[in-house]
C-alpha cells in the first residue's frame, strides 16, 4: 500500500484550496486604510469667532467645558435596560432596574439626558471600543480579532488625552490593555473572556472606583463593567441574575454621582446591546441599540429632554468628548458632535452660535480627513467627494457671511435664529452624508485577487474530479500527477523569491503561495493532457457506447445525475440570501431527497423485486428480499432522525417569530428542579447508551477480546469518561445553588472533571496511534503449516473457519479444502477482530472525539449528538445495502451519492448542534470548559470554540473512510451471487468471498487508490460548496445583505473547509496507521 504518496497528494490538493481561500479573502475582506496622521493643537481648524482670540489654558480648537470626565461603560447595556417605564406593573428582569437614571432625568432635566446609542456592526466588544475611541468604523473582518487583540495605531481619543497631558485612569476589561498600551496614567485590568464569571471584573472595579474618584489624581476615568454582558451570555436577559446585576449597576451609579464634583462630566454607555438569547456580534436591532446617559451637576442643556429619546451614532461620542475636554478631535473621526451639549447658559442665539462653531470645527476636521484619505486610497467615489466638498464649502462661506452680519448687527433676532437653524442643518447634512459615503465605500475590494482566488478554487475542484477518475486508471499516477506539478510549483516559488530579492521589494507570501499553487495546477493539467492519447487507446479497446443499450446508458447517467443534481442545487442556493438564511431546513430536505431518490432509482432499475421463480418469504410479502426490507427500515429510521434533528435549532434575526430551541440552553438555566433532574438523567443515559452501543459493536466483531492497552482502555476508559462527563454536568448545572465551602469544591470540580476527560481522551487517542490493533490471535498451529482466520465474537474451543485470509500462506486453500473433505480440525491461528480492524480503530477514535465535543456543548445537546451517530450509522448501512442490491462490480469505489449524503449530514448537524453561520450564534462558553480563570494564550480558546462550532465537520470528516470500509465489514453479497444450491465446493467458494476488510489487503494498490479517490471526492464536494459561497460573495458584493448573510456564510464555509480537510487527512492517516500495524502483525506472526 502506497501510504505517503496518497497523503502527500491529498495534502497538496488541500494546499491548492487553502491558497485560493487566502487569495480571495485578501481581496474580499479588507480593512480600510488607516492613516498615520494625528491631530494637534496647532492645526488651523479654529472657526472664525475663535481664530482671532486666545483660547483658555488647557483648550485646543474650542474652549474647554469640563476639566474632568468619567466614562462608565456597562458592556451590553441595551437601551431597554436603561429606559424606565413607571406604568409597567410587572416588569421583566431586565426592565426598570436602573431607576436612578430615570430619577436624574426627571428631577434635573437640564443636567441629564438618555439617548439611544446606535452601534455600528459588527457588535463585538473590541470593535465597539475602537469605534468609541477613534470615531471611525471598524470593518467586518475585524470581528475575528477578538481572539487576537492588537494595539490601535490610528489616532484616537486616549492618545489625544495623553498627548495633551491628561491623566487617564482605567479599570475593568483587559481588552483595553492590548488596544492602548502605555496610554494610561494608572490602570486596573481584570480578565474579561470568561463569560461564565459574572463578578470578578465588576467587583474589582468597585474596589478601586470610589477611592480613585476621591483622590482626584485623574482627569479622565474609564470603568468598563462586564457583568451584564456575561450574565446575558450565561443566562440571557430574561433571568433573575440579570435583575441582580442591573440592580448592582444602579447602586454603583447612585454612589458614584455622590462622589463626583461639579466640574465633572459623567457618561454612562453601552458598547452594544444583546439578543433575547444574550448574544451579540451581528446587526440586529437589539444588538445595535445600546444606551447612552449624560449627566453633570452643572446645567448641560438649554432645553428639557424630547418626548422620545434621540438616537445618536456611537462615533458621535468621540468629537463631542474631545471638544468638551478641550483636546483635538482624532484625525480619522467621521462622527458628528452632539451640539446640544455646547449650548451653555445663554439665550437661544448665543447657544446657536456656539453650536455653529463646534460644527464648523467638526466639519473642517472631517473634510481634512476625506481629502487625506482620498490621496492614498481610491475607494471613495470621486463624484460623491466632489458633492461633499461643495456642501462643505457653501456651509463655511455662509457661516462667515452670517458672522459678519451678526457683528454688523444687520439681522434682527427672528431672522437670525432662522438663518442659524438653517446653517446648522447644512453642517449636519454634510457630516451625515460624509459618514454615509464612508460607510458604503469601506468595503474596499480587490477584484483581481478575488478573481484569482475564485479561479484557484474552481481549478482545484476540477482537479479533484479528474484525479478521482484517474486514480485507478494510471499505473504511474503518483509520479505524473504529483511529482511533476510539485516541481512546477517549487520552481515558480523560487523564481518569485529571487525576483523579490533582486528588486528588494517586500515578499508577499500569500501571492507567492498562490502563484505556486497555480503553477502546480498547470503542471497537473499539462501532464494529464499528455496522458490523453494513452487513455484514448484504452477506451478504444472497450465496447463502443452504441453497443450499450439505451436503458443501461440512462441508468449510468442517472446514477451520477441524481447526486450531482442535488449538489448543484445546494450550490445554486448559496446565491440566494433567503436560502442561506433557511439553510438549516434546506440541508435536511436535500439529504432526505437524495436518499429517497436512491431508493427510487433502485426500484427503477428493478433491484427491489426478484424475477419470476422461487421467492423469499418475509413478513408475508413474497416479492421483496430481506435486504430490501432492511434497506427500507434504515431509510425510514434515517428520515425520522432527520426530522428529530430539527428540534435543536438556533434562530437567525432574519427569521421572524422564531424561538431558539430549549435544548440549547444549559441545565443551569432551568428553574424547575424536577425538570432539571429529569433532563440530567436523560442526558447521562444517552451518553452511557452511546458508550454501550460502541462497546457492543466492537464485541460483536471480536475487537474486545485481547488484553492490549487500547482494548483495556475501551473496556474501562470509556465508562470512566462517561462518569467524568456526567459528574461535570452535575456540578455545572448546580454551581449557582451551592454555598460556602461547597461553592469552593464545586469551582474545583468544574475545572477538574473536564480536565479528566481531556486527559483520558488524550490517553485513548495516544494508545490508538501507538498500537491501533484490536485483534486477538489464538495460536494452535503445528509446525507443518498454518492458516489464519479472522473470527467474530468471543473465542470458543472450536475455530471458526469463516472469512479465510488467503495471503498468509499459499497453501491456505488446500488446507481449507482438506478440512472440508476430511472433516478434521487442523491447527490454525484464529484472529478475532481482524476482519474489522480498520473500522474498529475509526469507531474508537470517533467515540473519543464525540465525548470531547459533547463536553464542549450544553448538556441537552447530547441528544443531538446521539442522533448524529445514529444517522451516520443509518447512512453507512443504506450505502452498504444499496450497493449489495445494485450488484456493484466496483467494491473499491465509493459512489458519489454516498459522499454527497455524508457531507449533507455534516451540514445538517452543523445546524442541529445549535449553530448558525453568524457571529452571535458562536458558543463562546466552550472556551472555558475546564478553565475557571482567563486564558494565558488566545490559541487554546480559539481551538475550543472552533471545535464546538465545527463539531459535525470534525466527526464526519474523520469518519469518511468508513464509507469505503463499511461494505467490507458487513460483507453483503450481491443478488447475482446468491446460489440456491450449495455444494461443498461452492460453499468453499462462497466462504472465500467473506473476508471482510482483509479483502482490501489482497490488492494494496487498489486499497491506496480507493482511499485517494474517496478523499478527492470528499474534497470535490466540499470545494464545490466553497466555490458557490465564494462566487456568491464576489458577484453579490454590493448586495444589501452581503455583510449580513453572504460574507459570514463565506467565512464559516471557508473555516469549515479547512477543518474538514485537516480532519479528512487525519482519518485517512489513521487507516494507514492501522494498515501499517496489520502488516507488522503479519510479519511477527510469520516469524513465530
Amino acid at each position: 500500500m502506497q501510504r505517503w504518496p496518497v497523503l502527500l497528494f491529498l495534502a497538496w490538493v488541500c494546499f491548492l484550496f487553502f491558497a485560493g481561500i487566502g487569495l480571495f479573502t485578501s481581496g474580499f475582506l479588507l480593512t480600510r486604510i488607516e492613516l498615520a496622521s494625528r491631530s494637534s493643537c496647532s492645526d488651523p481648524l479654529l472657526p472664525p469667532p475663535w481664530e482671532r482670540q486666545n483660547l483658555p489654558t488647557g483648550s485646543c480648537w474650542a474652549p474647554q467645558r469640563f476639566p474632568k470626565a468619567v466614562l462608565v461603560i456597562i458592556d451590553a447595556l441595551r437601551f431597554e435596560f436603561a429606559r424606565f417605564n413607571p406604568t409597567k406593573a410587572t416588569p421583566l428582569p431586565y426592565e426598570n432596574k436602573l431607576s436612578f437614571l430615570h430619577h436624574l432625568v426627571t428631577s434635573q432635566p437640564r443636567h441629564a439626558r438618555l439617548y439611544r446609542f446606535r452601534a455600528d456592526p459588527p457588535t463585538a466588544t473590541m470593535q465597539r471600543i475602537k469605534g468609541l475611541t477613534t470615531g471611525s468604523l471598524p470593518t467586518f473582518i475585524d470581528v475575528g480579532s477578538n481572539f487576537a487583540t492588537y494595539a490601535i495605531q490610528e489616532d484616537n481619543l486616549l492618545a489625544q488625552l495623553a498627548q495633551n497631558g491628561r491623566r487617564v485612569v482605567f479599570m475593568g476589561d483587559d481588552t483595553w490593555e492590548g488596544l492602548f498600551p502605555k496610554n494610561f496614567f494608572r490602570s486596573y485590568f481584570f480578565p474579561s473572556f470568561n463569560v461564565k464569571d459574572l463578578h470578578t471584573v465588576d467587583d474589582g472595579i468597585l474596589q478601586h472606583l470610589y477611592p480613585t474618584v476621591d483622590s482626584g489624581e485623574w482627569d479622565v476615568l474609564i470603568a468598563h463593567f462586564l457583568g451584564v454582558d456575561h450574565c446575558g451570555h450565561k443566562h440571557g436577559p430574561d433571568h433573575p441574575e440579570m435583575a441582580k446585576k442591573l440592580t448592582q449597576m444602579n447602586e454603583m451609579l447612585r454612589s458614584l454621582v455622590d462622589h463626583l464634583g461639579n466640574d465633572t462630566l459623567l457618561l454612562v454607555a453601552g458598547d452594544h446591546g444583546m439578543t433575547e438569547t444574550g448574544d451579540h456580534g451581528g446587526d440586529s436591532e437589539k444588538e445595535v441599540n445600546a444606551a447612552l446617559f449624560v449627566y453633570s451637576k452643572t446645567p448641560l442643556f438649554g432645553t428639557g429632554p424630547p418626548e422620545k429619546p434621540e438616537a445618536v451614532p456611537q462615533v458621535n461620542l468621540v468629537p463631542t468628548v474631545a471638544l468638551l475636554l478641550g483636546v483635538p478631535i482624532p484625525y480619522s473621526n467621521i462622527g458628528e458632535v452632539m451640539a446640544e451639549l455646547f449650548s451653555g447658559d445663554g439665550d437661544a442665539v448665543s447657544a446657536a452660535l456656539q453650536q455653529l462653531s463646534v460644527y464648523h470645527i467638526n466639519a473642517k476636521q472631517v473634510d481634512r480627513f476625506l481629502h487625506s484619505y482620498s490621496l492614498v486610497a481610491q475607494d471613495l467615489p470621486a463624484e460623491q467627494l466632489q458633492h461633499l466638498q461643495e456642501l462643505f464649502s457653501s456651509a463655511v462661506e455662509e457661516h462667515i457671511r452670517l458672522l459678519a452680519q451678526v457683528q454688523g448687527a444687520t439681522l434682527v433676532p427672528p431672522e437670525l435664529e432662522s438663518r442659524l437653524g438653517t446653517l446648522i442643518g447644512r453642517f449636519q447634512l454634510y457630516l451625515r452624508e460624509a459618514r454615509a459615503v464612508c460607510t458604503q465605500s469601506w468595503a474596499r475590494f480587490r477584484p483581481l485577487r478575488m478573481m484569482g482566488g475564485c479561479t484557484l478554487i474552481a481549478a482545484s475542484c476540477l482537479l479533484c474530479y479528474m484525479a478521482s477518475e484517474l486514480a485507478a486508471a494510471l499505473d504511474s499516477f503518483y509520479r505524473s500527477c504529483l511529482l511533476y506539478p510539485l516541481l512546477w510549483g517549487v520552481v515558480v516559488a523560487v523564481l518569485l523569491g529571487l525576483a523579490h530579492v533582486f528588486t528588494q521589494e517586500g515578499l508577499d507570501l500569500l501571492l507567492v503561495s498562490s502563484w505556486a499553487a497555480a503553477a502546480s495546477q498547470v503542471g497537473f493539467f499539462w501532464h494529464w493532457w499528455g496522458q490523453y492519447p494513452k487513455r484514448a487507446r484504452s477506451v478504444g479497446s472497450q465496447p463502443p457506447l452504441a453497443s450499450i443499450g439505451l436503458r443501461q446508458r440512462l441508468r449510468a447517467w442517472l446514477g451520477l445525475a441524481f447526486p450531482m443534481g442535488i449538489l448543484l442545487f445546494r450550490c445554486g442556493a448559496m446565491f440566494s440570501d433567503s436560502f442561506v438564511v433557511a439553510e438549516a431546513r434546506v440541508a435536511p430536505f436535500l439529504l432526505a431527497s437524495l436518499v429517497t431518490l436512491l431508493v427510487g432509482k433502485l426500484h427503477w432499475d428493478g433491484r427491489l423485486t426478484v424475477p419470476e421463480g422461487p421467492k423469499q418469504q418475509f413478513l408475508g410479502f413474497s416479492s421483496y428480499r430481506r435486504e430490501i426490507w432492511y434497506l427500507l427500515c434504515f431509510v425510514a429510521t434515517l428520515l425520522v432522525c432527520v426530522r428529530l434533528s430539527g428540534f435543536f435549532h438556533q434562530c437567525r434575526e432574519e427569521i421572524p417569530h422564531c424561538r431558539p430551541s430549549l435544548f440549547l440552553s444549559p441545565l443551569a438555566s432551568l428553574r424547575n428542579t424536577r425538570a432539571k433532574n429529569l433532563f440530567y438523567l436523560l442526558c447521562v443515559a444517552l451518553l452511557a447508551g452511546l458508550a454501550y452501543a460502541v462497546r457492543s459493536w466492537l464485541r460483536h466483531y471480536g475487537n474486545l477480546n485481547s488484553s492490549d492497552p487500547l482494548v483495556l482502555f475501551v473496556r474501562w476508559g470509556f465508562p470512566l469518561v462517561v462518569l467524568c462527563i456526567a459528574c461535570y454536568w452535575a456540578v455545572a448545572s448546580s454551581a449557582e445553588d451551592s454555598l460556602g465551602k461547597l461553592q469552593e469544591l464545586v469551582q474545583v470540580a468544574v475545572v477538574a472533571f473536564p480536565w479528566a476527560v481531556y486527559g483520558l481522551a488524550s490517553v485513548g487517542l495516544l494508545l490508538l496511534l501507538c498500537n491501533p490493533m484490536t485483534v486477538f490471535a489464538k495460536d494452535t498451529r503445528e509446525s507443518a503449516g498454518s492458516i489464519v482466520t479472522p473470527s467474530l465474537g468471543v473465542p470458543s474451543s472450536e475455530v471458526d473457519f469463516l472469512h479465510v485470509i488467503p495471503q498468509i500462506y499459499r497453501r491456505m486453500q488446500e488446507s481449507q479444502k482438506s478440512r472440508l473433505e476430511r472433516g478434521s480440525y487442523k491447527a490454525t491461528v484464529a484472529a478475532y477482530g481482524l476482519g474489522s480492524v480498520y473500522s474498529a480503530a475509526l469507531v474508537i477514535a470517533l467515540t473519543l472525539l464525540g465525548f470531547l465535543l459533547m463536553l464542549l456543548h450544553s448538556e441537552r445537546l447530547s441528544l443531538a449528538f446521539l442522533l448524529l451517530f445514529l444517522e451516520a450509522f443509518m447512512l453507512l448501512h443504506i450505502h452498504t445495502r444499496a450497493r449489495g442490491l445494485a450488484g456493484d462490480a466496483e467494491p473499491f469505489s465509493v459512489p458519489w451519492y454516498a459522499v454527497i449524503s455524508w457531507l449533507l449530514a455534516a451540514s445538517q448537524f452543523f445546524y442541529s448542534t445549535g449553530h448558525q453561520p453568524i457571529f452571535p450564534a458562536i458558543h463562546w462558553n466552550a472556551a472555558f470548559v475546564g478553565f475557571h480563570l482567563d486564558h494565558s494564550t488566545n490559541l487554546l480558546p480559539a481551538v475550543l470554540v472552533g471545535a464546538n462550532t465545527f463539531a459535525s465537520h470534525i466527526l464526519f470528516a474523520v469518519g469518511c473512510p468508513l464509507l469505503l470500509l463499511w461494505p467490507f465489514v458487513c460483507e453483503i453479497p450481491s443478488s447475482q451471487k446468491r446460489k440456491p444450491k450449495k455444494e461443498p465446493q461452492e460453499e468453499l467458494q462462497e466462504v472465500e468471498e467473506h473476508m471482510m476488510e482483509m479483502r482490501l489487503r489482497e490488492s494494496p494498490e487498489k486499497f491506496s487508490n480507493a482511499l485517494l479517490q474517496l478523499g478527492l471526492k470528499y474534497l470535490f464536494v466540499l470545494g464545490m460548496q466553497l466555490l458557490a459561497c465564494v462566487c456568491a460573495a464576489m458577484i453579490l458584493r454590493r448586495h444589501l445583505m452581503v455583510w449580513k448573510v453572504f460574507a459570514p456564510k463565506f467565512l464559516f464555509e471557508s473555516l469549515g473547509f479547512v477543518v474538514s480537510s485537516i480532519c479528512l487527512l487525519l482519518g485517512i492517516s489513521l487507516v494507514m496507521r492501522v494498515d501499517c500495524a496489520v502488516s507488522t502483525w503479519f510479519s511477527q506472526l510469520q516469524l513465530r
